[in-house]
């Protein structure tokens, strides 16, 4: 039916990945199982394309290695640590129960001993991209919930490699009459040469190689990629798999500085290597073959699709979590993962199952990836049906989150604020300094703790959840301020808020007018609208600057604006008085306070908090200056601007003036001027200290007002240019 080429095999693979990608994107689908379809509509089952021996193994087989490379260079054990115990108990205890029950179902329903046993281990694991992806999506990553998700996923992934260590142990042939004990030791001695060899090379040459390598990105990336393959056929060879040395290749660049850097050029090459991965498990599922075990599949996708959340929530409830937490954390693990495929992919290699089996697999993970992609996208409208039953699983006092908490009944507030992003962090602060009283409700426990270390009442917890507003003092508040920009959660706050009667403000947050308009209609005092606001003020300072600053102002110097809002050692004090000029050589300009632009202010000029800072200097001088002064944000303007002027001016040839300093020179204070370079002999003098002595002939580059470049060009220390 098709030309006999493996380029137009692959031509015509490919464009249909493609396309069903496509599908699978506008039905918010993994690509993975619009990869595996790939490969069921292209195998022989189909159009004929290939077969599961076909051309497409090597490819695979790569791109599996690459993946757990990967998985080994984001291995980040601290993640497990930060979290305590949780992520260690839920993560192994899911494994232990899972794989129990799996096991006892497997039986039950006719499966051999050794088929039930890589059935029941596939069944226990989850998978880390696909929920990395869809918690980043949805912004759940740093949630409680999300959090404890990647530490159990992590130990999921550790559990999934040693799984395959075993397996391969267990398929190792013994050879010359030597008991299964003896195999296992050997090959537990090749296990530790091997990651002594790779622990030294790690200590010893990959930190100063990596970093000569690092001066090219592509060698960089070439260099793992080469590193992963090599540690891969090394491993192989000892008699473990391939991916076992890839995964340990990926763990030994994890600790380096450049492994984000690696991570971010793989990722891709990663993901097109594994479309072929699992278009050639699209292959094995035969229909003719799964046909009979149709029924065992679905028994076995409903126990991950059900009993594997249950199992999560159960645990972490008897750990203290709320069952909310333990819901959607739970929800994480309602699929099988490409591990688990890669385990059943090696064990038909083996000889352990069967193709039967094998299909039986992959189905399961066909229907769980799907059923559970739609089960995290809606996780909220879920929990609200089933939150009731699941009180079951949570103890009267849940107490690992009450302890995140630090407010009591009586507390009382000017502002509940809720969200501690960038922005709300922002209005936090804002808030403080304007002494009100303040609650603030956050789902990172990280931000809760150090705002909480400040003084700072907060609570655990997510605004779409209507049982957080039973904990909040909403009687007591006179303002409820919401930061989250995602509708459907400030929708259902203004809901719960007026369920409970609130009779204060509200203030919500909208990324657009539509936004906008919809809270207007649902009753919102105020609406933010940061994105506007910024766009606002940063064209205002754009515009300030272009109205403001010399045309030709292409000279070594830079120029920054500074807002005075934070170090409160700088409000009242005199420009004399800051150690700007003599630390780093920078000059303020200009002072924009209430409207009223004061260009050059002098000596004596106040600064006072709100007060906005033009200030110029060389390029590595104004961050420090920025730190002396405050931080650089964008400057608002008015119209009443005199555009600045750079000029080239000679000293003149008078003995009186030869050999003063730029301090007895007092340009700034006679003129207005600011000296940003002398040029002599030698060479040009950038941002000169006020010790520098002028001679006759020194040309000085200068900025200033118009107006006061002009006076001093009619004054007679210079000669104009």
């Amino acid at each position: 039916m098709f030309p006999d080429s493996v380029f137009f095999s692959i031509a015509v693979v490919l464009g249909l990945a493609a396309l069903l990608g496509a599908i699978g994107q506008r039905l918010r689908q993994p690509l993975i199982i619009m990869f595996l379809l790939t490969g069921i509509l292209a195998g022989p089952g189909g159009l004929g394309l290939m077969d599961s021996e076909g051309n497409f193994e090597l490819l695979a087989q790569i791109g599996v290695a690459l993946l757990l490379f990967i998985v080994g260079l984001k291995l980040d054990i601290h993640l497990i640590k930060s979290i305590g115990p949780v992520a260690l108990a839920t993560g192994l205890g899911q494994i232990v129960f899972t794989s129990i029950i799996g096991f006892i179902i497997t039986i039950i329903l006719g499966m051999s001993l050794v088929s039930a046993l890589y059935v029941s281990v596939a069944l226990t694991f989850s998978s880390t991209i696909i929920i990395v992806k869809l918690l980043s999506d949805k912004k759940e990553i740093d949630s409680l919930h999300g959090q404890i998700a990647l530490g159990f996923l992590i130990v999921q992934d550790i559990v999934a490699i040693i799984a395959l260590v075993a397996l391969t142990t267990l398929g190792a042939d013994i050879s010359g009459g030597m008991a299964p004990l003896v195999t296992y030791l050997i090959m537990a001695g090749k296990g530790v040469g091997f990651l002594l060899f790779v622990g030294l090379v790690w200590k010893f040459v990959i930190p100063r190689l990596t970093a000569q390598l690092a001066r090219s990105q592509e060698l960089l990336a070439l260099f793992a990629i080469a590193w992963a393959v090599i540690l891969g056929s090394v491993s192989e060879v000892l008699g473990f798999t391939k991916e076992v040395g890839a995964f340990v290749a990926g763990i030994s660049l994890a600790s380096t500085d450049y492994r984000d850097a690696i991570g971010a050029r793989l990722t891709g090459l990663r993901d097109f290597l594994l479309l072929f991965f699992f278009i050639g498990l699209g292959t094995h599922l035969h229909w003719d073959a799964v046909g009979s075990k149709i029924g065992t599949s679905i028994i076995l996708s409903i126990f991950v699709l059900v009993g594997n959340p249950l199992i999560v929530c159960a645990i972490m409830g008897f750990m203290g979590y709320r069952r909310r937490t333990g819901f959607l954390a739970g929800l994480t693990v309602a699929q099988i993962s490409e591990f688990s495929l890669v385990v059943a992919t090696l064990g038909l290699g083996l000889g352990h199952i069967s193709e039967e089996t094998m299909g039986v697999v992959t189905l399961v993970g066909v229907v769980t990836i799907f059923a559970s992609t739609y089960m995290i996208l809606y996780s909220e409208k879920l929990y609200r049906v089933f939150s009731g039953p699941l009180k079951i699983f949570e103890r009267k006092n849940p107490f690992r989150e009450i302890a995140i908490d630090s407010m009591n009944d009586a507390q009382r507030a000017d502002v509940i604020l809720v969200g501690l992003g960038q922005y709300g962090s922002e209005i936090a602060e804002n808030l403080l300094r304007r002494n009100k009283r303040l609650i603030a409700v956050d789902y990172d426990p990280v931000v809760l703790k150090r705002w909480k270390a400040r003084g700072v009442p907060v609570l655990y917890g997510d605004i779409a959840d209507s049982e957080i507003n039973d904990h909040l003092p909403i009687d007591k508040a006179k303002w409820v301020v919401s930061t989250v920009r995602v509708l459907e959660l400030n929708l259902a706050l203004l809901q719960n808020l007026k369920l409970r009667g609130f009779k204060g403000k509200v203030a919500l947050t909208a990324v657009n007018q539509r936004e906008a308009r919809i809270y207007e209609k649902k009753g919102a005092s105020l609406i933010f609208r940061p994105f506007r606001d910024a766009s606002e003020q940063a064209v205002e300072s754009l515009t300030h600057m272009m109205d403001m600053l010399p045309e030709d102002a292409n000279c070594a110097v830079s120029f920054k604006e500074v807002l005075l809002n934070r170090w409160p050692g700088t409000a009242g004090r005199k420009i004399r008085d800051l150690p700007l000029r003599a630390i780093t050589g920078v000059s303020i300009l200009a002072v924009k306070r209430s409207g009223m632009v004061n260009n050059d202010p002098g000596p004596d000029f106040r600064l006072f908090q709100g007060d906005r800072l033009v200030i110029v200097g060389l390029p590595d001088k104004l961050e420090m200056a920025e730190r002396i002064l405050n931080e650089v944000q964008d400057m608002q303007t008015g119209d009443r601007t005199e555009r600045f002027q750079l000029a080239e001016l000679s000293v003149a040839k008078n003995p009186q003036l030869s050999g003063r300093t730029l301090a007895d020179m007092r340009f700034r204070q006679e003129y207005g001027v600011t000296v940003l370079g002398v040029k002599h002999g030698k060479g040009p003098v950038l941002g000169p200290d006020p010790g520098y002595r002028f001679r006759s002939g020194d040309r000085l580059m200068v900025i200033g007002p118009a107006s006061a470049v002009s006076k001093m060009k009619s004054s007679d220390l210079v000669c104009s240019r």
